[in-house]
């Protein structure tokens, strides 16, 4: 609630006259209690998932084989209905969790000093606030996501979000309830070490469902090339395509963690392999030892997840009977012993059942 009774009050308690954007919050927000102006957030979060993801949807009921070119996993076609449960699931969770959330966290909103009154922030000051908040998040969310695909925490809690494999805009948010409030906290880690005023608050979780609703959308359009260091749509399905077990691209927003401390290698490894870069020997020569000082362990659990992106499977047949050593060395059956030694790459299918890595139990 603002400490003025009328504009004139205002404009004398600053010593100038105020901006058309402060006459407008002015008369907004002069009778209203700081508390009912922080309640907002859970209003605007409703509110924008519920309209931002209605294009996606719009475009994957359609069919259009223009916009089509732009699906990430184009073989993967969602239903109404399908899109319409996740909703009102996510909803759910927001009435039941979010919702009473905001409520209890309106003290340390008032705690820390996140303000409602005049002066507004300056452009300046609200955009580099809100870069500042990406970041944060960014980091933070990065270590929590990846103690989220520990055993424990995967089993426990992260699972419930990976039953999209093929993930949509409505899902960004379809999570355990447990971790809705987890990612919480990279998510004010950022206003509660710079606070600044609720209009930057309010931006700031309203810009970052926006962002999660983008890179779960299942489309990546050609614009978002030109957000540096963005991750985008196809940078985490592939995340959710591999799954449980997946070691790659744990970032929430920007690149650079997952740059940063090698979790990328997986993913840089599949866009070789879709553009063919290189030849399909090689490539899974240079998988194995990529995933072998990654993860510590030489076995071809990735094998099933490569079959999947732009070769058909006479291709891998034959790249296997050309790299004998690595699969003699690193396929299994389902007894535990070598089932691809001397070259039987035509039981391959039948008897490496390499589903480590994807969860699924077919080659």
């Amino acid at each position: 609630m603002l400490p003025y009774l009328n504009l004139q009050a205002a404009e004398a308690g600053l010593g100038r006259e105020l901006s058309f954007a402060e006459k407008i919050w002015f008369n907004y927000s002069a009778n209203k209690h700081d508390f009912v102006l922080h309640s907002h957030n859970i209003i605007f979060l409703c509110f924008f998932y519920s309209l931002v993801p209605l294009p996606y949807m719009l475009v994957e009921l359609s069919r259009s084989k223009k916009i089509m070119k732009y699906k990430v996993q184009p073989k993967v076609q969602r239903s109404f209905w399908d899109m319409f449960k996740c909703y009102k699931d996510v909803m759910k969770s927001f009435l039941i969790v979010v919702g009473p959330l905001q409520i209890l966290s309106y003290p340390t909103i008032n705690l820390i000093g996140i303000r409602t009154g005049l002066p507004l922030p300056s452009l300046w000051e609200l955009l580099l606030q809100l870069g500042v908040y990406f970041l944060v998040e960014d980091y933070v969310g990065y270590w929590v996501h990846r103690w989220l695909h520990t055993k424990w925490g995967y089993e426990n809690i992260h699972h419930v979000h990976h039953e999209y494999r093929a993930p949509i805009g409505f899902a960004a948010p379809y999570a355990h309830w447990s971790e809705i409030l987890i990612l919480g906290f990279p998510a004010f880690l950022g206003p509660a070490l710079i606070p600044g005023h609720i209009i930057t608050y309010w931006l700031w979780f309203i810009l970052r469902q926006m962002e999660a609703i983008d890179t779960h959308s299942g489309y990546e359009f050609p614009w978002t090339k030109y957000i540096p260091f963005y991750a985008g749509a196809k940078f985490h399905d592939y995340h959710h395509y591999v799954g449980r077990q997946s070691h790659s691209n744990f970032s929430s927003v920007f690149t650079y963690g997952d740059y940063l401390y090698g979790t990328d290698k997986g993913y840089r490894c599949y866009m070789v392999l879709s553009n063919k870069k290189i030849s399909g020997g090689v490539l899974l020569r240079k998988i194995w030892e990529w995933e072998k000082g990654l993860y510590g362990d030489g076995n071809w659990n990735m094998f099933s997840v490569y079959r999947s992106f732009d070769l058909s499977e006479n291709r891998l047949l034959n790249i296997a009977g050309r790299w004998r050593p690595f699969f003699t060395q690193t396929a299994r059956s389902t007894d535990g012993k070598p089932s691809c030694a001397n070259g039987d790459t035509g039981n391959m299918k039948e008897h490496c059942r390499l589903t480590t890595f994807t969860g699924v139990d077919r080659f």
